[in-house]
């Protein structure tokens, strides 16, 4: 659950990447990519989590240090901002939701699956925050398929992928998981938001029901069922 949060100003993507490869960033601050994927999980997870909490998360447990109450209002500005703008896109018009796979203004070419797993690590980090609230998506019939793409991109200890796929065996799969990190993102947002409708009115989904393959799918990606789920 997620609302829209005070404090917000330009989006600077590239002032704010400028500030956290700066030596005002603690050293363990995370990049563009993963706070962006990080700021994802923390709006469309199951509870609200209060700046208080997963603003440290973003710098390393550390302080950072802003050479002006300007540079300070671009830089929390930027995040509050990208923050709000992923809540409105996603209630407003989820399929114009797009991650921030962030390449930085060098210009180097960069593998989207690489760039993908940043934004898919800082996406777990928000998990782990709440991750007893986060199980019914685990236990959820379709939940895998909707986490899938961004545990693929994921590594576990020692650099392994949790779902233990070869990074050079598999490159292509990891190519696809990249491009469905967005769809991802909408399913996941959906499934949260209809079980806080059912909570609230005190309903719950009819056991058993099935649904057509010509329907949209109940996952929320806005795709007939027979060309989402029903396809697996």
């Amino acid at each position: 659950m997620s609302e829209i949060l005070p404090l917000t100003g330009p989006i600077d993507l590239e002032a704010l990447d400028q500030f956290l490869i700066s030596d005002g960033a603690p050293p363990n601050s995370m990049g563009v990519s993963d706070l962006d994927g990080f700021l994802t999980g923390i709006a469309i997870g199951p509870e609200t989590i209060l700046p208080s909490e997963w603003l440290p998360v973003i710098w390393g447990g550390d302080e950072p240090v802003f050479d002006s109450a300007d540079e300070a209002q671009s830089v929390l500005g930027t995040i509050m901002g990208r923050y709000n703008e992923i809540i409105r896109s996603l209630d407003a018009n989820p399929v114009a939701y797009t991650p921030i796979y962030w390449e930085g203004p060098s210009g180097e070419v960069i593998a989207p699956d690489l760039i993908a797993a940043d934004w898919a690590e800082g996406f777990v980090d928000a998990m782990q925050l709440r991750p007893d609230a986060w199980e019914p998506l685990f236990k959820a019939r379709h939940g895998s398929i909707m986490l899938m793409p961004i545990l693929a991109l994921c590594s576990g200890h020692e650099g392994a992928s949790p779902l233990e796929i070869d990074p050079v065996k598999d490159v292509d799969l990891l190519v696809e998981a990249a491009d469905q990190i967005p769809a991802s993102v909408i399913a996941i947002h959906a499934f949260w938001k209809e079980r806080r409708g059912r909570a609230a009115t005190g309903t719950s989904r009819p056991q058993g029901a099935k649904v057509g393959r010509d329907d949209p799918c109940p996952c929320g990606s806005g795709r007939k069922h027979k060309r989402c789920c029903g396809a697996n």
